[in-house]
């Protein structure tokens, strides 16, 4: 079966949070941090590039973001596909070790190039167009923020993979990571220099995966773990051939793989009931996080995916956790 993965939007409108103490990281670092890096509690900006998983609607023309308001607009936590904060968001206000302006460029449905893999609409604003329409022309130059004080997020693939599986790949990857090096080396003539990137979670586990065969979900199990594999490789390449970069890689895909296998491998997950199916009742949003409708068994949040794709806000609150600790830690790409 073949699909394109639609981003589902849920609007709430929860308070800011304080700054909480972050745990003590699971990831570890061996690498040297270089001058551009202060440390987690000296970044003060982040921009963020990404999909349906990483965006809150952010508008670059309209409220921007502020030591009262650090995600802009719209309102905290912004139109996500968690029904809650997803990990944006957490990063931004709990998980952060100092005020966190935060400019998220994500769109739902995105993938690296719309010329290489079509979303699921036309106006979806790739990656590429996330760099070099959003980033370059309206923030590259601005005295805002400075190389050393700034963070620089990328969480793609979902859509790549998902609209291109089925295919023979090859071919398709280099072209794609040839865009992904470019838009990565743009950023970095920028003044980009502290590069946090995500892997892509086994979505083949997704109740839209589960609708195909088994030979299926194998073929794109295997497609994300090339993407991952690839993806580790150009941020390989970055920090040695490059002067000055760090870069943080988190892999999301291990973490979705442990609350998968077993939902008390982290406390926010611990009450998830369900982690195969979804409630349609629940799908495209519920007017609060924990909404509980007798048809569904159990409340919304007690699901893991709030519908064929999208994971609910507690597995969102573990990635903003983890992404908090490698950076708390140091790079760990050497």
């Amino acid at each position: 079966m073949r699909f394109s993965f639609l981003p589902s939007l849920a609007l709430f409108s929860l308070s800011h949070a304080s700054v909480v103490d972050i745990r003590s990281p699971r990831s570890t670092s061996s690498c040297s941090a270089t001058s551009f890096y202060p440390g987690w509690s000296g970044i003060k900006n982040a921009f963020i590039f990404g999909d349906s998983y990483t965006s809150t609607s952010f508008d670059l023309r309209s409220t921007q973001p502020s030591p009262t308001n650090p995600l802009g607009n719209p309102s905290y936590p912004g139109w996500t596909s968690s029904n809650g904060p997803n990990w944006v968001g957490y990063l931004a206000t709990r998980n952060n070790a100092s005020t966190l302006l935060t400019y998220n460029l994500a769109y739902g449905g995105a993938t690296m190039d719309s010329t290489l893999v079509a979303p699921y609409q036309p106006q979806v604003s790739s990656i590429k167009d996330q760099v070099e329409k959003e980033f370059l022309p309206t923030y590259s130059k601005s005295n805002k923020w400075k190389s050393n004080d700034t963070i620089f997020a990328v969480w793609d693939g979902i859509n790549d993979v998902g609209n291109s599986w089925w295919k023979n790949t090859t071919t398709l990857y280099d072209d794609i990571f040839t865009v992904y090096s470019t838009l990565i080396n743009e950023l970095y003539d920028s003044g980009a220099r502290n590069f946090v990137v995500l892997s892509v979670p086994p979505v083949e586990r997704s109740p839209l995966a589960l609708a195909n065969g088994e030979a299926e979900r194998k073929i794109e199990g295997e497609k994300i773990r090339e993407w991952n594999e690839r993806q580790e490789m150009l941020v390989r390449e970055l920090k040695s051939g490059r002067e000055g970069v760090n870069v943080f890689l988190v892999d999301a895909g291990a973490l979705f793989t442990k609350v998968l296998d077993d939902v008390k491998s982290f406390p926010e997950t611990a009450g998830y009931r369900n982690t195969t199916a979804y409630c349609r009742s629940y799908e495209n949003g519920t007017p609060a996080p924990n909404t509980m409708t007798a048809g569904c068994g159990v409340p919304v949040n007690q699901y893991f995916w709030l519908n064929s794709l999208h994971p609910t806000y507690p597995m969102h609150e573990v990635i903003a956790k983890e992404v908090a600790m490698q950076l708390k830690a140091g790079p760990n790409v050497c």
